[in-house]
Formats: structure tokens, sequence, C-alpha cells
């Protein structure tokens, strides 16, 4: 992939938003995200019980990447205080997946959406040609984020989803930024025996 900029988590800003890279001293505000069993219900990993998983997780999932050549992992922060509310990542693999997650207190809001946003359109800057971004079909409020964002609907996969050792159904949504109408990525329909299309509203 040829980006025209590489950068590690540029600052952002919106109408009600700062979104910027967590530091150490984020820890328990981080340890409020990752500790809220609503938030993290439909995640891989379970709630975390300690701040020192907290440190481990900041660490390994966001501090460590900041001296990649092009990271964006943020910190969802409302311009008010600067104190994070939640979190956005796109991955550095070739899926470039789009992740993320509020404190059920901030749900509802549009705040994720925003954030999404304001991000989708610093990669297209960027040079990013597609993102995709996946959810629980038990979670379909995280559907509708997507869609506001402007993704579409793709397919549908069962994955055994570890370390919860659970069956999901996920459904898998794309977004071309370069303007190829007909790109889908079929990583996941690839790796997953059992996938389909369900007939569900765009």
């Amino acid at each position: 992939m040829n980006l025209k900029i590489l950068e590690n988590t540029p600052k952002l800003e919106t109408d009600r938003l700062l979104l910027r890279p967590f530091t150490e001293k984020d820890l328990p505000d981080f340890f409020l995200i990752m500790s809220d069993q609503e938030a993290n219900r439909f995640l891989p990993w379970f709630p975390l019980e300690t701040y020192e998983q907290a440190r481990d997780f900041l660490m390994q999932n966001y501090l460590s990447r900041y001296h990649l050549p092009f990271s964006y992992h943020y910190a969802i922060c409302l311009q008010s205080d600067n104190l994070p509310i939640g979190y956005l990542n796109i991955s550095e693999d070739d899926s470039h997946d789009l992740g993320y997650g509020l404190r059920k207190e901030f749900w509802g809001q549009g705040i994720a959406a925003e954030a999404c946003k304001a991000v989708v359109h610093r990669l297209k800057e960027a040079g990013f040609p597609y993102i995709t971004a996946t959810h629980d079909i038990k979670n379909p409020g995280s559907g509708k984020i997507m869609k506001k964002i402007g993704m579409s609907y793709q397919y549908s996969y069962e994955e055994d989803w570890q370390p919860k050792n659970q069956l999901v159904t996920f459904r898998m949504y794309q977004l071309n930024l370069d303007g190829n109408p007909t790109r889908v990525y079929l990583k996941y329909w690839n790796e997953h025996p059992n996938h389909f299309i369900e007939n569900i509203s765009v």
C-alpha cells in the first residue's frame, strides 16, 4: 500500500471531540473504558479487572504502536475536558479494520459516528484505499454506526472467537475510499468455511 501521508496518530478535532494518542497518564480513564461490562460485551477480550491488566493492555495495544511508520490508535475525548471516554483504532494489516468502543454512559449521542467520520476523512486524505469493520449480529447498534459513516454490508461469517471461546456470527462492512465500487475484502470469507450473504437492509 502506497500512502500519500505517513503519520502516527495525528490529533483530530470535531465539534465535540478531540481524538489523540493515549498516554500513560490516561490509565485511570482507560481502566474505566476497558472494565465496563457492557462496553466490552461484544469484544474478544474479557473486561479488565485490575489497573495492572489495564496498564499492560494500554502498553501492548496503544503505546507500543506509536513508534510505527503509521498508526491510527486513538483516545476519544470530549473537548470540554480532554479525558478519554472511548477508543478508535485502524488495524495495520491489510484489512484496515475499524474498531471502536465507548463507555456505556456515552452511548446514543452520536459520538462514535462523529469520531469515525473524522478518522475516515483523514484516512482518505492519507491514501487508504478502503476500510473494513465487523460486528457481532447480536450487536446491531455497532452496525448502525458503520452505516452512518457510509460503510456497506458485504457478507457474514462464523468464527470461534477466543479467548471467550464463543461461536460468533459477524457481519462485515466495507467502505472503499479510492473510488473503486466493486472491491470486496474477502479474507474473512476465505478463512471461515461457514460464510453467507444475508438479506439485510442497507
